[in-house]
């Protein structure tokens, strides 16, 4: 009903939203950043709430007219708190960037020391590499995975944060396969009284599952996004020790923002209900179990997997031997409907812009409902893009292989009507 209103006022945007609904749809969306949400967080964020200014916090507004607001933020900070185990919960944040913003702008001073993974290696962009704020702002230093088994050596990890004793120390990733030891990281910080900070984007739903470690046990700062596998709207949260609750609230406003954006606060606190159920749990379950099906499934077919598996929602195929670079690949594979991103690996020889890998998830396919099998399968249709790149012919084949999977798992086609 919407959409349709849409297409009166203005056709232009409502067919482009109409051509992403279907590539949505349509595709196999493998990008481990990516997932789907339900009708609720879409009603939610896009409601009335989207008109309503409330600078400040619960109760201590700069606009009137926030009672009810106050109530949704607080309801959604109550969820934070309980779902995670935090002390203390701050639901305002943009984006997991403004979030990681926060937490720098609370307890660091331009100049000051941070430690990060390499983004090669896994790290974020904001973990201090050099095109972001946090390596332009901050001295950065990285930390990186052995060559040997392209895994965490704590004890070189330590050896460079003795070495350099940074303020901060970052762990989290974007693109690391495996369990983190959150608490070998605290004790590391310990030893040179640095802070600890865990950037949980990725595996923020599988924390919450209890099917990673949780971090906040540990560390002092724990920020997240909101969407990946925590299925909500696209957003930030920063989770803290109580000792910590006014210097990042007040970090987040007034330091890095304005109003806080209400409708998006709203679709959080869906989206952490949503998280406390067992079926959200189970889903949980499904995806680590659809990552090791597709990912054993890749390697059968002579693929190298980055570090040699997965632990969560997603894991890394080196193309180095295939004469194939990531970005080659990721375009062969979107022209039959399969959505992957190019990806640095370890010590990658080429450049961010094309690099030596691809990044694969499952969190958005496990969501339309698809299991073992159907990873089988889908292992077997990138397989034949990646062995046959210059068969444009072989592409639409695929294509339509990837409808036809994709009509027997409808997302959004009962509410749309496609």
């Amino acid at each position: 009903m919407f959409l349709e209103k849409l297409k009166e006022k203005d056709e232009i945007i409502y067919n482009l939203i109409k051509k992403e609904l279907e590539r949505e749809e349509f595709s196999l969306i493998l990008i481990p950043s990516e997932n789907y949400v339900d009708e609720t967080i879409l009603i939610t964020q896009g409601s009335i709430l989207t008109n309503k200014y409330a600078e400040g916090y619960p109760n201590r507004r700069y606009y009137s007219g926030c009672r009810y607001l106050d109530e949704i933020e607080e309801i959604a900070i109550t969820r934070a708190k309980e779902l995670f185990g935090a002390e203390h919960a701050n639901v305002q944040p943009h984006s997991g960037t403004n979030a990681n913003l926060a937490v720098y702008y609370a307890v660091l001073k331009p100049g000051d020391k941070i430690m990060g993974l390499d983004i090669a290696h896994g790290g974020h962009l904001t973990h201090g590499t050099a095109a972001s704020f946090s390596g332009r702002l901050y001295e950065a230093v990285t930390y990186g995975v052995s060559r040997e088994n392209e895994l965490f050596d704590y004890d070189e990890i330590e050896r460079i944060a003795l070495k350099e004793k940074p303020k901060l120390i970052v762990t989290g990733a974007s693109s690391y396969s495996r369990i983190i030891d959150f608490k070998r990281f605290r004790e590391i910080a310990d030893k040179i009284g640095a802070y600890l900070m865990v950037d949980m984007a990725h595996i923020a739903g599988l924390v919450a599952a209890g099917c990673h470690p949780n971090p906040v046990e540990y560390a002092h700062f724990v920020t997240t996004t909101t969407h990946k596998t925590l299925k909500g709207p696209r957003g930030g949260i920063v989770l803290c020790k109580k000792e910590f609750a006014k210097a990042i609230d007040s970090a987040v406003f007034p330091g890095i923002q304005g109003g806080p954006l209400m409708h998006v606060i709203a679709a959080k606190a869906v989206a952490l209900k949503n998280a406390m159920t067992p079926e959200f749990k189970a889903y949980q379950e499904q995806i680590i179990k659809n990552t090791k099906t597709l990912c054993s499934e890749i390697e059968r077919h002579d693929y190298r997997i980055v570090s040699g598996g997965t632990d969560t929602h997603l894991f890394l195929i080196d193309l180095s031997d295939k004469n194939i670079t990531g970005k080659d690949a990721q375009e062969a594979l979107e022209e039959s409907g399969i959505m992957v991103n190019k990806n640095l690996i370890p010590y990658d020889k080429r450049s961010p812009a094309i690099t030596s890998g691809i990044r694969l998830g499952t969190p958005a396919v496990t969501a339309r409902g698809m299991k073992e099998e159907e990873m089988k399968f889908v292992a077997q249709l990138i397989h034949h893009v990646l062995s046959n790149m210059g068969d444009i012919d072989l592409r639409r084949d695929i294509k339509e292989k990837v409808y036809a999977l994709c009509k027997k798992f409808p997302l959004y086609s009962n509410i749309f009507g496609l």
